[in-house]
């Protein structure tokens, strides 16, 4: 966990240096949204229905395993999705296609997870609305676009939002960025379609009431993941009882290592956790640690971690697995003529 995540989590000495700093940025988030919601500013209208899957809180939530889920759902039932995303980790601003093998360096870390777990036409782009008029433009039978991320991007209409809720993390202290850990205060969900909670197995589960508006479709979702998929041999797959006895070692470069770890734990392995800042760039030398033998990581760390792997890397694969109905729900969402 980075050390300001520390004091999103409660009010400390820390966040209350920070609180005037939050009160800007709420200011200047509240202004762009009543500018773009009050039609003073014009957002971007696709031909085809957009579906925004995003939260509210900085940090992994399950955005992007959600985002696979849903593709690939959409896949399975007739439609043709395609996905933007910001690119975080990449340095291309413009928009640009994300090939199953691009650097992710170039394209962001989350983009070439998205292009090689799902196989739809990818592209990024600080300009969502751009980037997902280039992907029309490159994929004319594209017929509907999933956002990952974006949540907060107006500047792209939406037909349909997702927020996803962290039910072991919540809303922390409740103050915005930096004080806390809000892009968007609670109030928010008041205007999304559907809140998804992400619940780990034996944690919290979703609430009863609230957060989320009585109108807001609710739904829960875990994570799970029983197999690790070698780096060096992606076809070559075990079970965590590969690694018992083991020295082993576990590093996480994403918005919440400690659900990683935890995850891990739940599936009986020891090993020496090692965090690193969310969209890290590894290096061959983050992952030499005398006498392991076996680095275990996420599969969105694993993606950079690719080219210099070696026989002890693996990943664990993970998939969404949200309430049966979430499904239909979003088909009946979207235009029947699209």
């Amino acid at each position: 966990m980075a050390w300001i995540e520390r004091h999103w989590q409660s009010v400390t000495p820390v966040s209350i240096l920070l609180y005037p700093a939050s009160l800007v940025f709420a200011a200047a988030a509240a202004v762009r949204r009543t500018a773009y919601r009050g039609g003073l500013l014009r957002p971007a209208r696709l031909p085809v229905p957009v579906i925004v899957i995003g939260n509210i809180t900085a940090g992994g939530t399950g955005k992007t395993p959600l985002t696979i889920w849903l593709a690939e759902f959409l896949r399975g039932h007739g439609r043709h999705p395609g996905i933007v995303c910001r690119g975080y980790g990449g340095g291309a601003r413009a928009p640009r296609g994300v090939p199953p093998d691009g650097d992710p360096a170039s394209c962001g870390d989350e983009a070439v997870l998205l292009a090689r777990r799902t196989g739809c036409v990818v592209w990024t782009g600080a300009d969502r609305a751009a980037a997902a008029r280039a992907l029309l433009a490159a994929q004319p039978a594209c017929d509907v676009v999933v956002s990952d991320d974006g949540l907060q991007h107006y500047a792209l209409a939406r037909d349909v939002e997702i927020c996803v809720v962290d039910t072991a993390r919540g809303f922390g202290n409740g103050w915005l960025l930096p004080a806390g850990p809000l892009r968007e205060p609670p109030s928010r969900l008041a205007a999304v379609d559907a809140v998804v909670f992400n619940v780990e197995d034996g944690g919290g589960q979703p609430p009863a009431a609230g957060p989320a508006p009585e109108h807001a479709a609710r739904f829960a979702m875990r994570l799970a993941g029983a197999e690790f998929r070698s780096l060096l041999d992606p076809g070559r797959r075990v079970g965590a009882e590969h690694f018992r006895g083991r020295r082993v070692h576990a590093v996480a470069g994403i918005g919440n290592p400690q659900r990683f770890f935890r995850q891990l734990q739940r599936m009986g392995l020891d090993f020496t956790p090692h965090s690193f800042p969310d969209h890290h760039p590894f290096t061959a030398s983050d992952l030499a640690y005398a006498g392991a033998e076996a680095v275990l990581m996420t599969e969105k760390d694993a993606v950079k971690c690719q080219h210099f792997a070696g026989g002890t890397h693996w990943a664990l694969v993970v998939d969404a697995v949200p309430d049966a109905s979430l499904g239909q729900w979003v088909l009946n969402q979207l235009p029947k003529t699209a």
